[in-house]
């Protein structure tokens, strides 16, 4: 594959294309530690909904721009993130243009297909996050049941994949009964983002069970610690059972 690598910038932010209208990245350049698309955001629920230092490793498909890496180094200094990208040029762009960590005992990439990474490993981790798409806003294998069962068989007991979904043109009913299907329906969808992406996240192991009420507190809680304000999302989710 051949990846036509854009960077642009407009009011403080910049930008990452793939050769095509389609951002596939963003960071506010005076806060490169931020979240700054709203789905990277939603992304992160998953920190409220696991407790006690919560996650010690990840495993992130699908490089972009780094934001999800940048926010976990800064805030999760002691979560061990594996880093799978299949493009090298990206990992050029996130290294130049978007100031991504270096690699170190905690955060290591890999030029490698995610799909066939999560086949073929025998590593367990805490939190999957799957965020890869192509020049043309497709997933591939990254969205089809046999990659939703191998994210479960590679999730430990605490485990919980979060996957953004981009449903302009399809929706998100048949990802979100794929997951079901693989987490044996253990699976929630967050609200649409104003740009249609749809964040799905699934649970494996320990049950979750987390009432709206003590979601809330977490919620207050990482929004002073990281300046990530979840409560909206909180107030439109309610208990999370999975």
């Amino acid at each position: 594959m051949t990846v036509s690598i854009e960077v642009s910038e407009e009011g403080g932010v910049r930008y990452l294309h793939f050769g095509s209208r389609w951002i596939q990245g963003a960071m506010r350049t005076a806060r490169p530690n931020a979240l700054e698309l709203e789905y990277t955001r939603m992304m992160m629920f998953p920190l409220l909904m696991r407790a006690g230092g919560y996650p010690r490793s990840v495993l992130i498909v699908g490089l972009g721009a780094g934001s999800l890496i940048r926010f976990l180094y800064r805030h999760r200094p002691r979560a061990a993130q594996t880093v799978l990208e299949i493009e090298p040029s990206v990992v050029a762009a996130a290294q130049h243009h978007f100031r991504l960590p270096p690699e170190s005992a905690r955060l290591r990439i890999a030029i490698a297909d995610g799909s066939d990474y999560v086949q073929a490993s025998d590593r367990a981790f805490d939190l999957i996050l799957v965020d890869g798409y192509d020049a043309k806003g497709r997933t591939g294998a990254l969205d089809t049941l046999p990659f939703y069962c191998n994210c479960q068989a590679r999730l430990t007991v605490r485990g919980v994949l979060a996957a953004n979904l981009l449903t302009r043109n399809h929706g998100a009913r048949g990802s979100f009964e794929r997951m079901q299907a693989a987490f044996g329906g253990r699976a929630l969808a967050l609200p649409r983002c104003a740009s249609g992406n749809v964040v799905m996240l699934a649970a494996a192991g320990e049950s979750v069970a987390v009432p709206g009420k003590d979601l809330m507190q977490r919620a207050r809680r990482l929004r002073r610690e990281t300046g990530l304000d979840l409560t909206a999302v909180v107030r439109q989710v309610g208990d999370v059972r999975l």
